[in-house]
Protein backbone atom coordinates (compact mmCIF):
# COMPACT_ATOMS: atom_id res chain seq x y z
CA UNK A 1 0.00 0.00 0.00
CA UNK A 2 1.21 3.49 -0.94
CA UNK A 3 -0.69 5.45 1.76
CA UNK A 4 -0.62 8.82 0.02
CA UNK A 5 -2.62 7.34 -2.86
CA UNK A 6 -4.99 4.94 -1.09
CA UNK A 7 -7.73 7.10 0.48
CA UNK A 8 -7.92 10.76 1.57
CA UNK A 9 -10.10 11.51 4.60
CA UNK A 10 -9.64 15.28 4.91
CA UNK A 11 -9.83 16.52 1.32
CA UNK A 12 -6.27 17.82 1.04
CA UNK A 13 -5.53 15.55 -1.94
CA UNK A 14 -3.12 13.34 -0.01
CA UNK A 15 -4.06 9.90 1.27
CA UNK A 16 -3.86 9.46 5.03
CA UNK A 17 -4.14 6.97 7.87
CA UNK A 18 -7.81 7.71 8.70
CA UNK A 19 -8.53 7.19 5.00
CA UNK A 20 -7.01 3.72 5.18
CA UNK A 21 -8.95 2.97 8.36
CA UNK A 22 -12.19 3.91 6.58
CA UNK A 23 -11.38 1.36 3.87
CA UNK A 24 -10.50 -1.56 6.14
CA UNK A 25 -13.77 -3.30 5.12
CA UNK A 26 -12.46 -3.36 1.53
CA UNK A 27 -9.24 -5.00 2.70
CA UNK A 28 -11.15 -7.50 4.82
CA UNK A 29 -13.44 -8.39 1.90
CA UNK A 30 -10.39 -8.82 -0.31
CA UNK A 31 -9.12 -11.41 2.15
CA UNK A 32 -5.52 -10.27 2.57
CA UNK A 33 -3.47 -11.57 5.48
CA UNK A 34 -1.44 -8.41 6.02
CA UNK A 35 -1.06 -4.81 4.87
CA UNK A 36 2.39 -3.40 4.12
CA UNK A 37 2.42 0.39 4.48
CA UNK A 38 5.09 2.24 2.52
CA UNK A 39 6.54 5.20 4.48
CA UNK A 40 4.10 7.44 6.35
CA UNK A 41 6.82 9.18 8.37
CA UNK A 42 7.51 12.96 8.43
CA UNK A 43 9.07 13.77 5.07
CA UNK A 44 9.58 16.55 2.54
CA UNK A 45 8.53 13.98 -0.10
CA UNK A 46 11.70 14.37 -2.11
CA UNK A 47 11.30 10.65 -2.81
CA UNK A 48 7.70 9.77 -2.06
CA UNK A 49 8.31 9.53 1.69
CA UNK A 50 11.52 7.49 1.51
CA UNK A 51 13.36 10.62 2.65
CA UNK A 52 12.55 10.17 6.35
CA UNK A 53 12.85 13.04 8.86
CA UNK A 54 11.92 10.96 11.91
CA UNK A 55 11.63 7.17 11.83
CA UNK A 56 9.44 7.11 14.94
CA UNK A 57 6.62 9.50 14.05
CA UNK A 58 3.84 10.10 11.52
CA UNK A 59 3.80 12.87 8.93
CA UNK A 60 1.15 15.34 10.17
CA UNK A 61 -0.28 15.49 6.64
CA UNK A 62 -0.95 11.74 6.91
CA UNK A 63 -2.05 11.48 10.51
CA UNK A 64 -0.89 11.08 14.09
CA UNK A 65 0.51 8.28 16.19
CA UNK A 66 -2.92 7.91 17.79
CA UNK A 67 -4.47 7.47 14.34
CA UNK A 68 -1.79 4.93 13.51
CA UNK A 69 -2.82 3.01 16.63
CA UNK A 70 -6.46 3.21 15.49
CA UNK A 71 -5.52 1.77 12.10
CA UNK A 72 -3.56 -1.10 13.66
CA UNK A 73 -6.51 -1.88 15.94
CA UNK A 74 -8.97 -1.82 13.03
CA UNK A 75 -6.81 -4.13 10.91
CA UNK A 76 -6.13 -6.50 13.79
CA UNK A 77 -9.86 -6.66 14.51
CA UNK A 78 -10.26 -8.21 11.05
CA UNK A 79 -7.29 -10.56 11.49
CA UNK A 80 -5.08 -8.46 9.20
CA UNK A 81 -1.46 -8.01 10.26
CA UNK A 82 0.49 -4.77 9.81
CA UNK A 83 3.89 -4.44 8.11
CA UNK A 84 5.68 -1.08 8.01
CA UNK A 85 8.49 0.12 5.79
CA UNK A 86 11.88 0.64 7.45
CA UNK A 87 14.29 2.87 5.50
CA UNK A 88 17.76 2.15 6.93
CA UNK A 89 20.15 3.14 4.13
CA UNK A 90 19.55 6.86 4.50
CA UNK A 91 17.65 9.55 6.34
CA UNK A 92 16.34 12.81 4.94
CA UNK A 93 18.50 15.93 4.95
CA UNK A 94 16.00 17.35 7.48
CA UNK A 95 16.73 14.63 10.06
CA UNK A 96 17.91 16.05 13.39
CA UNK A 97 21.20 14.19 13.23
CA UNK A 98 21.96 15.43 9.71
CA UNK A 99 21.26 19.04 10.64
CA UNK A 100 23.63 18.58 13.58
CA UNK A 101 26.24 17.12 11.22
CA UNK A 102 26.10 20.13 8.91
CA UNK A 103 26.39 22.53 11.82
CA UNK A 104 29.26 20.67 13.49
CA UNK A 105 31.79 20.83 10.67
CA UNK A 106 34.45 18.53 9.20
CA UNK A 107 35.86 15.78 11.36
CA UNK A 108 33.15 16.13 14.02
CA UNK A 109 31.50 13.19 15.85
CA UNK A 110 28.17 14.39 14.43
CA UNK A 111 29.37 13.89 10.87
CA UNK A 112 30.62 10.41 11.70
CA UNK A 113 27.03 9.12 11.76
CA UNK A 114 26.84 9.75 8.00
CA UNK A 115 29.19 9.07 5.09
CA UNK A 116 31.19 12.28 4.76
CA UNK A 117 34.46 12.46 2.82
CA UNK A 118 36.88 15.23 2.07
CA UNK A 119 36.70 16.28 -1.57
CA UNK A 120 39.60 16.04 -3.96
CA UNK A 121 41.73 19.06 -4.79
CA UNK A 122 43.48 21.59 -2.59
CA UNK A 123 40.22 22.87 -1.12
CA UNK A 124 38.12 19.75 -1.53
CA UNK A 125 36.40 21.32 -4.51
CA UNK A 126 35.96 18.04 -6.42
CA UNK A 127 33.87 15.02 -5.32
CA UNK A 128 35.64 12.04 -3.71
CA UNK A 129 34.72 9.88 -6.71
CA UNK A 130 32.70 10.09 -9.91
CA UNK A 131 29.95 7.78 -8.64
CA UNK A 132 26.46 8.30 -10.02
CA UNK A 133 23.31 8.20 -7.91
CA UNK A 134 20.48 5.76 -8.64
CA UNK A 135 18.17 8.68 -9.45
CA UNK A 136 20.75 10.31 -11.73
CA UNK A 137 23.42 12.92 -11.17
CA UNK A 138 26.43 12.70 -8.85
CA UNK A 139 26.24 10.51 -5.73
CA UNK A 140 28.24 13.06 -3.70
CA UNK A 141 26.93 16.43 -2.56
CA UNK A 142 29.18 19.29 -1.36
CA UNK A 143 28.37 21.12 1.87
CA UNK A 144 30.59 24.15 1.28
CA UNK A 145 33.50 23.42 3.63
CA UNK A 146 35.44 20.89 1.57
CA UNK A 147 33.37 17.92 2.77
CA UNK A 148 30.97 15.94 0.61
CA UNK A 149 28.31 13.46 1.71
CA UNK A 150 27.25 10.28 -0.05
CA UNK A 151 23.68 9.83 -1.25
CA UNK A 152 23.03 6.72 -3.31
CA UNK A 153 19.62 8.15 -4.23
CA UNK A 154 18.57 11.83 -4.08
CA UNK A 155 20.67 14.61 -2.47
CA UNK A 156 17.91 14.92 0.11
CA UNK A 157 18.71 11.34 1.24
CA UNK A 158 22.16 11.28 2.92
CA UNK A 159 23.47 7.77 3.57
CA UNK A 160 23.98 6.56 7.13
CA UNK A 161 27.36 5.26 8.28
CA UNK A 162 26.47 1.77 9.48
CA UNK A 163 29.86 1.34 11.11
CA UNK A 164 28.70 3.83 13.75
CA UNK A 165 27.29 2.20 16.91
CA UNK A 166 24.79 5.02 17.50
CA UNK A 167 23.21 4.40 14.10
CA UNK A 168 22.89 0.68 14.80
CA UNK A 169 21.41 1.25 18.25
CA UNK A 170 18.97 3.89 17.00
CA UNK A 171 17.45 1.49 14.49
CA UNK A 172 17.05 -1.18 17.17
CA UNK A 173 15.11 1.44 19.11
CA UNK A 174 12.97 2.11 16.02
CA UNK A 175 12.17 -1.59 15.55
CA UNK A 176 11.08 -1.86 19.19
CA UNK A 177 9.09 1.38 18.96
CA UNK A 178 6.85 0.08 16.19
CA UNK A 179 6.74 -3.49 17.51
CA UNK A 180 5.51 -2.14 20.85
CA UNK A 181 2.69 -0.36 18.98
CA UNK A 182 1.48 -3.66 17.55
CA UNK A 183 3.32 -3.76 14.23
CA UNK A 184 3.70 -7.38 13.12
CA UNK A 185 6.53 -7.06 10.62
CA UNK A 186 8.86 -4.88 8.60
CA UNK A 187 9.76 -4.43 4.95
CA UNK A 188 13.41 -3.38 4.72
CA UNK A 189 14.14 -0.84 1.99
CA UNK A 190 17.41 -1.18 0.03
CA UNK A 191 18.43 -3.96 2.42
CA UNK A 192 21.57 -4.80 0.44
CA UNK A 193 23.29 -1.38 0.60
CA UNK A 194 23.66 -0.44 4.27
CA UNK A 195 27.26 -1.42 5.02
CA UNK A 196 29.95 0.10 2.85
CA UNK A 197 33.69 -0.28 2.31
CA UNK A 198 34.99 3.15 1.33
CA UNK A 199 38.68 2.32 1.62
CA UNK A 200 40.92 4.43 -0.58
CA UNK A 201 41.30 4.51 -3.46
CA UNK A 202 37.63 4.51 -4.33
CA UNK A 203 36.83 2.67 -7.57
CA UNK A 204 35.60 4.68 -10.53
CA UNK A 205 32.06 4.56 -11.81
CA UNK A 206 33.36 2.78 -14.91
CA UNK A 207 34.82 0.04 -12.71
CA UNK A 208 31.53 -0.28 -10.83
CA UNK A 209 29.59 -0.51 -14.09
CA UNK A 210 31.97 -3.07 -15.59
CA UNK A 211 32.34 -5.10 -12.39
CA UNK A 212 36.14 -4.87 -12.69
CA UNK A 213 36.75 -4.31 -8.97
CA UNK A 214 40.04 -5.21 -7.35
CA UNK A 215 38.55 -7.66 -4.83
CA UNK A 216 35.57 -8.51 -7.01
CA UNK A 217 33.21 -7.02 -4.43
CA UNK A 218 31.16 -3.86 -4.79
CA UNK A 219 31.94 -1.15 -2.17
CA UNK A 220 28.31 -0.57 -1.23
CA UNK A 221 26.22 -3.43 -2.57
CA UNK A 222 25.67 -6.75 -0.82
CA UNK A 223 28.64 -6.56 1.56
CA UNK A 224 28.87 -9.54 3.92
CA UNK A 225 28.95 -7.18 6.89
CA UNK A 226 25.31 -6.25 6.35
CA UNK A 227 24.26 -9.60 7.78
CA UNK A 228 25.76 -8.64 11.15
CA UNK A 229 23.16 -5.86 11.21
CA UNK A 230 20.32 -8.24 10.48
CA UNK A 231 21.42 -10.80 13.06
CA UNK A 232 21.04 -8.05 15.66
CA UNK A 233 17.62 -7.19 14.23
CA UNK A 234 16.58 -10.84 14.42
CA UNK A 235 17.38 -10.81 18.13
CA UNK A 236 14.94 -7.90 18.52
CA UNK A 237 12.25 -9.67 16.50
CA UNK A 238 12.56 -12.71 18.76
CA UNK A 239 11.88 -10.57 21.85
CA UNK A 240 8.20 -10.56 20.86
CA UNK A 241 5.52 -13.23 20.95
CA UNK A 242 4.86 -13.99 18.20
CA UNK A 243 8.24 -12.95 16.74
CA UNK A 244 8.12 -10.02 14.35
CA UNK A 245 8.64 -10.81 10.68
CA UNK A 246 10.70 -9.03 8.03
CA UNK A 247 11.21 -9.09 4.29
CA UNK A 248 14.25 -7.70 2.50
CA UNK A 249 14.19 -5.57 -0.61
CA UNK A 250 17.57 -6.84 -1.76
CA UNK A 251 18.49 -6.38 -5.40
CA UNK A 252 21.21 -9.02 -5.40
CA UNK A 253 22.00 -12.06 -7.56
CA UNK A 254 19.65 -14.95 -6.83
CA UNK A 255 22.35 -17.07 -5.18
CA UNK A 256 23.05 -14.24 -2.68
CA UNK A 257 19.40 -13.75 -1.73
CA UNK A 258 19.24 -16.72 0.62
CA UNK A 259 21.36 -15.03 3.30
CA UNK A 260 18.87 -12.17 3.61
CA UNK A 261 16.01 -14.64 3.89
CA UNK A 262 17.65 -16.95 6.40
CA UNK A 263 16.00 -17.61 9.78
CA UNK A 264 19.02 -15.95 11.44
CA UNK A 265 18.49 -12.84 9.35
CA UNK A 266 15.37 -11.14 8.07
CA UNK A 267 13.50 -14.37 7.36
CA UNK A 268 12.28 -13.51 3.87
CA UNK A 269 13.50 -11.64 0.79
CA UNK A 270 11.65 -10.32 -2.21
CA UNK A 271 11.96 -12.31 -5.40
CA UNK A 272 11.46 -9.83 -8.22
CA UNK A 273 12.24 -12.33 -10.98
CA UNK A 274 8.66 -12.85 -12.14
CA UNK A 275 8.21 -9.09 -12.17
CA UNK A 276 10.98 -8.89 -14.76
CA UNK A 277 9.79 -11.88 -16.83
CA UNK A 278 7.70 -11.67 -19.96
CA UNK A 279 4.44 -13.67 -19.74
CA UNK A 280 6.15 -16.72 -21.20
CA UNK A 281 5.56 -20.29 -20.00
CA UNK A 282 9.22 -21.28 -20.13
CA UNK A 283 10.40 -18.17 -18.30
CA UNK A 284 7.71 -18.47 -15.64
CA UNK A 285 8.44 -22.12 -14.92
CA UNK A 286 12.22 -21.60 -14.71
CA UNK A 287 11.75 -18.66 -12.37
CA UNK A 288 9.41 -20.59 -10.09
CA UNK A 289 11.69 -23.66 -9.98
CA UNK A 290 14.77 -21.57 -9.20
CA UNK A 291 13.11 -19.60 -6.44
CA UNK A 292 11.50 -22.58 -4.77
CA UNK A 293 14.96 -24.16 -4.68
CA UNK A 294 16.42 -21.00 -3.14
CA UNK A 295 13.66 -20.95 -0.53
CA UNK A 296 14.48 -24.53 0.44
CA UNK A 297 18.16 -23.56 0.69
CA UNK A 298 17.44 -20.65 3.04
CA UNK A 299 14.86 -22.55 5.10
CA UNK A 300 12.14 -20.02 4.40
CA UNK A 301 9.24 -19.49 2.02
CA UNK A 302 9.51 -17.88 -1.38
CA UNK A 303 7.91 -14.58 -2.35
CA UNK A 304 6.11 -13.61 -5.55
CA UNK A 305 5.62 -10.10 -6.90
CA UNK A 306 4.14 -8.86 -10.18
CA UNK A 307 3.67 -5.15 -9.39
CA UNK A 308 4.69 -2.63 -6.74
CA UNK A 309 5.04 1.11 -6.18
CA UNK A 310 8.33 1.24 -8.12
CA UNK A 311 7.46 -0.36 -11.47
CA UNK A 312 5.03 -0.08 -14.37
CA UNK A 313 1.89 -2.02 -13.47
CA UNK A 314 1.83 -5.53 -14.88
CA UNK A 315 -1.52 -5.05 -16.63
CA UNK A 316 0.30 -2.50 -18.78
CA UNK A 317 3.61 -4.34 -19.16
CA UNK A 318 1.73 -7.33 -20.56
CA UNK A 319 -0.21 -5.07 -22.92
CA UNK A 320 3.00 -4.11 -24.73
CA UNK A 321 5.23 -6.10 -27.08
CA UNK A 322 7.99 -8.06 -25.32
CA UNK A 323 11.18 -6.04 -25.04
CA UNK A 324 9.49 -2.62 -24.99
CA UNK A 325 11.71 -0.01 -23.33
CA UNK A 326 9.25 1.07 -20.65
CA UNK A 327 10.93 4.36 -19.75
CA UNK A 328 11.13 5.37 -23.41
CA UNK A 329 7.49 4.33 -23.81
CA UNK A 330 6.48 6.48 -20.83
CA UNK A 331 8.36 9.45 -22.29
CA UNK A 332 6.27 9.04 -25.46
CA UNK A 333 3.12 9.32 -23.36
CA UNK A 334 2.26 5.62 -23.53
CA UNK A 335 1.03 5.69 -27.11
CA UNK A 336 3.92 4.27 -29.15
CA UNK A 337 3.40 1.37 -29.31
CA UNK A 338 -0.27 1.48 -28.40
CA UNK A 339 -0.98 -0.95 -25.56
CA UNK A 340 -3.44 -3.78 -26.12
CA UNK A 341 -5.35 -3.02 -22.93
CA UNK A 342 -7.68 -6.02 -23.11
CA UNK A 343 -4.83 -8.47 -23.67
CA UNK A 344 -2.81 -6.84 -20.90
CA UNK A 345 -5.61 -7.31 -18.40
CA UNK A 346 -6.28 -10.87 -19.58
CA UNK A 347 -2.61 -11.82 -19.06
CA UNK A 348 -2.40 -9.92 -15.78
CA UNK A 349 -5.34 -11.86 -14.40
CA UNK A 350 -3.84 -15.15 -15.62
CA UNK A 351 -0.44 -14.38 -14.09
CA UNK A 352 -2.00 -13.33 -10.79
CA UNK A 353 -3.99 -16.56 -10.58
CA UNK A 354 -0.81 -18.50 -11.29
CA UNK A 355 1.22 -16.86 -8.51
CA UNK A 356 -1.64 -17.13 -6.02
CA UNK A 357 -1.54 -20.89 -6.56
CA UNK A 358 2.18 -21.10 -5.76
CA UNK A 359 3.71 -22.03 -2.41
CA UNK A 360 5.02 -19.05 -0.46
CA UNK A 361 3.96 -15.44 0.05
CA UNK A 362 2.35 -13.31 -2.65
CA UNK A 363 2.65 -9.54 -2.38
CA UNK A 364 -0.09 -7.58 -4.16
CA UNK A 365 0.10 -3.87 -4.91
CA UNK A 366 -2.89 -1.62 -4.27
CA UNK A 367 -5.06 -1.21 -7.36
CA UNK A 368 -4.00 -4.40 -9.08
CA UNK A 369 -7.09 -6.03 -7.59
CA UNK A 370 -8.99 -3.58 -9.82
CA UNK A 371 -6.90 -4.37 -12.90
CA UNK A 372 -5.53 -0.82 -12.99
CA UNK A 373 -3.19 -0.03 -15.87
CA UNK A 374 -0.31 2.44 -15.66
CA UNK A 375 -1.13 6.13 -16.10
CA UNK A 376 1.45 6.80 -18.79
CA UNK A 377 0.50 10.28 -19.97
CA UNK A 378 1.08 12.37 -16.83
CA UNK A 379 2.23 15.87 -17.72
CA UNK A 380 5.74 16.89 -16.75
CA UNK A 381 4.30 19.57 -14.46
CA UNK A 382 2.54 16.88 -12.41
CA UNK A 383 5.50 14.57 -11.92
CA UNK A 384 6.84 14.12 -8.38
CA UNK A 385 9.41 11.36 -8.75
CA UNK A 386 12.96 12.75 -8.30
CA UNK A 387 14.08 10.51 -11.16
CA UNK A 388 12.47 12.94 -13.62
CA UNK A 389 14.58 15.90 -12.53
CA UNK A 390 17.76 14.03 -11.63
CA UNK A 391 17.80 12.24 -15.01
CA UNK A 392 17.27 15.59 -16.76
CA UNK A 393 14.04 14.38 -18.26
CA UNK A 394 15.38 11.14 -19.71
CA UNK A 395 13.40 8.94 -17.29
CA UNK A 396 9.81 9.72 -16.38
CA UNK A 397 9.87 7.78 -13.12
CA UNK A 398 7.31 5.94 -11.03
CA UNK A 399 4.40 8.34 -10.65
CA UNK A 400 2.24 6.46 -13.16
CA UNK A 401 1.73 3.54 -10.78
CA UNK A 402 1.09 5.83 -7.78
CA UNK A 403 -1.98 7.68 -9.06
CA UNK A 404 -4.71 7.66 -6.34
CA UNK A 405 -7.19 4.81 -6.46
CA UNK A 406 -10.71 5.14 -7.93
CA UNK A 407 -13.28 4.10 -5.36
CA UNK A 408 -16.38 5.40 -7.14
CA UNK A 409 -17.25 5.95 -10.79
CA UNK A 410 -18.09 9.63 -10.30
CA UNK A 411 -17.69 12.49 -7.86
CA UNK A 412 -14.61 14.33 -6.59
CA UNK A 413 -11.42 12.37 -7.15
CA UNK A 414 -13.51 9.28 -7.94
CA UNK A 415 -14.10 8.65 -4.24
CA UNK A 416 -10.45 8.98 -3.25
CA UNK A 417 -11.29 12.18 -1.35
CA UNK A 418 -13.09 15.50 -1.60
CA UNK A 419 -10.10 17.48 -2.86
CA UNK A 420 -7.96 17.45 -5.98
CA UNK A 421 -5.68 14.38 -5.77
CA UNK A 422 -1.94 14.93 -5.54
CA UNK A 423 -1.52 13.09 -8.86
CA UNK A 424 -4.31 13.56 -11.43
CA UNK A 425 -6.58 10.62 -12.20
CA UNK A 426 -7.50 10.05 -15.85
CA UNK A 427 -11.21 9.98 -16.69
CA UNK A 428 -10.97 6.31 -17.71
CA UNK A 429 -10.05 5.37 -14.12
CA UNK A 430 -13.81 5.43 -13.47
CA UNK A 431 -14.15 2.22 -15.49
CA UNK A 432 -11.98 0.43 -12.89
CA UNK A 433 -13.64 1.86 -9.76
CA UNK A 434 -14.36 -0.39 -6.79
CA UNK A 435 -17.99 0.75 -6.91
CA UNK A 436 -18.32 -0.39 -10.52
CA UNK A 437 -16.77 -3.81 -9.84
CA UNK A 438 -18.71 -4.61 -6.67
CA UNK A 439 -21.32 -7.25 -7.38
CA UNK A 440 -19.88 -8.08 -10.81
CA UNK A 441 -19.14 -11.80 -10.70
CA UNK A 442 -16.56 -11.63 -13.49
CA UNK A 443 -14.77 -8.43 -12.41
CA UNK A 444 -11.09 -8.39 -11.56
CA UNK A 445 -11.98 -7.53 -7.97
CA UNK A 446 -14.20 -10.62 -7.76
CA UNK A 447 -11.39 -12.76 -9.19
CA UNK A 448 -8.93 -11.56 -6.55
CA UNK A 449 -11.40 -12.12 -3.74
CA UNK A 450 -12.22 -15.65 -4.88
CA UNK A 451 -8.60 -16.60 -5.56
CA UNK A 452 -7.38 -15.33 -2.19
CA UNK A 453 -10.17 -17.16 -0.38
CA UNK A 454 -9.38 -20.44 -2.17
CA UNK A 455 -5.63 -19.90 -1.73
CA UNK A 456 -5.98 -20.32 2.03
CA UNK A 457 -6.58 -24.02 1.36
CA UNK A 458 -3.41 -24.39 -0.73
CA UNK A 459 -0.70 -23.34 1.68
CA UNK A 460 0.34 -26.46 3.55
CA UNK A 461 2.65 -28.13 2.81
CA UNK A 462 4.56 -25.71 0.56
CA UNK A 463 5.27 -28.12 -2.28
CA UNK A 464 4.18 -28.65 -5.86
CA UNK A 465 4.52 -31.28 -8.56
CA UNK A 466 5.04 -30.19 -12.16
CA UNK A 467 3.15 -31.65 -15.11
CA UNK A 468 5.61 -32.09 -17.97
CA UNK A 469 3.38 -33.60 -20.67
CA UNK A 470 1.56 -30.37 -21.49
CA UNK A 471 1.02 -28.36 -24.67
CA UNK A 472 3.45 -25.59 -25.60
CA UNK A 473 2.77 -22.38 -23.73
CA UNK A 474 1.22 -24.14 -20.71
CA UNK A 475 2.42 -24.04 -17.10
CA UNK A 476 0.75 -26.76 -15.03
CA UNK A 477 1.41 -28.02 -11.51
CA UNK A 478 -0.35 -29.95 -8.78
CA UNK A 479 -0.52 -28.95 -5.12
CA UNK A 480 -1.13 -31.30 -2.17
CA UNK A 481 -4.76 -32.17 -1.64
CA UNK A 482 -5.60 -32.68 -5.29
CA UNK A 483 -5.40 -29.06 -6.49
CA UNK A 484 -4.14 -28.37 -10.02
CA UNK A 485 -3.26 -25.00 -11.54
CA UNK A 486 -3.13 -24.70 -15.33
CA UNK A 487 -1.98 -21.52 -17.08
CA UNK A 488 -2.32 -21.25 -20.85
CA UNK A 489 -0.09 -18.40 -22.03
CA UNK A 490 -0.71 -19.26 -25.66
CA UNK A 491 -3.59 -17.91 -27.72
CA UNK A 492 -5.37 -21.17 -28.62
CA UNK A 493 -7.52 -23.24 -26.23
CA UNK A 494 -6.00 -26.36 -24.65
CA UNK A 495 -7.75 -29.35 -23.04
CA UNK A 496 -8.20 -29.19 -19.29
CA UNK A 497 -7.10 -32.11 -17.10
CA UNK A 498 -9.64 -34.09 -15.13
CA UNK A 499 -11.22 -32.29 -12.20
CA UNK A 500 -13.75 -29.70 -11.20
CA UNK A 501 -12.90 -26.12 -12.19
CA UNK A 502 -13.17 -23.91 -9.10
CA UNK A 503 -11.52 -20.78 -10.50
CA UNK A 504 -10.80 -19.23 -13.89
CA UNK A 505 -9.01 -15.97 -14.56
CA UNK A 506 -11.28 -15.54 -17.56
CA UNK A 507 -14.70 -13.88 -17.35
CA UNK A 508 -16.59 -17.08 -16.56
CA UNK A 509 -19.55 -17.25 -14.20
CA UNK A 510 -20.04 -20.14 -11.76
CA UNK A 511 -22.37 -21.89 -14.19
CA UNK A 512 -19.88 -21.48 -17.02
CA UNK A 513 -17.03 -22.87 -14.93
CA UNK A 514 -18.90 -26.13 -14.51
CA UNK A 515 -19.03 -26.55 -18.30
CA UNK A 516 -15.37 -25.78 -19.06
CA UNK A 517 -13.52 -28.59 -20.80
CA UNK A 518 -10.98 -26.41 -22.59
CA UNK A 519 -8.88 -23.59 -21.21
CA UNK A 520 -8.92 -20.47 -23.40
CA UNK A 521 -5.69 -18.74 -24.31
CA UNK A 522 -4.09 -16.33 -21.82
CA UNK A 523 -6.09 -17.81 -18.95
CA UNK A 524 -5.42 -19.69 -15.71
CA UNK A 525 -7.76 -22.24 -14.11
CA UNK A 526 -7.68 -24.09 -10.82
CA UNK A 527 -9.17 -27.57 -10.60
CA UNK A 528 -9.79 -30.04 -7.82
CA UNK A 529 -10.24 -33.76 -8.12
CA UNK A 530 -13.68 -35.12 -7.22
CA UNK A 531 -12.42 -36.43 -3.86
CA UNK A 532 -11.03 -33.04 -2.76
Amino acid sequence: MYPRSFADSDGDGLGDLPGITSRVPHLAALGVDAVWLSPFYPSALADGGYDVDDHRDVDPRIGTLAQFDDLVAALHAHGIRVVVDIVPNHSSDRHRWFREALAAGPGSPERARYVFRRGLGADGERPPSDWRAVFGGPAWEPVGDGDWYLHLFAPEQPDWNWDHPEVREDFLTTLRFWSDRGVDGFRIDVAHALTKDLSEPLPTQAELDAGTLVDGRHPYEDRDAVHEVYRAWRAVFEEYDPPRTAVAEAWVPAHRRARYASPEGLGQAFNFDLLMDDPDAGQFRRTVEENLALARESGTSSTWVLSNHDVVRHATRYALPAGTDLQAWLLRGGTDPAPDVERGLRLARAATALVLALPGSTYLYQGEELGLPEVADLDAADLQDPTWVRSQGTEKGRDGCRVPLPWSASGPALGFGDGSPHLPQPAWFADYAVERQEGEATSTLALYRRAIALRARLQSPETLEWADDVPAGVVQFRRPGGWTSVTNLGTSPVPLPAGRVVLSSGPQTEDQLALLTELPGETTAWLVTPST
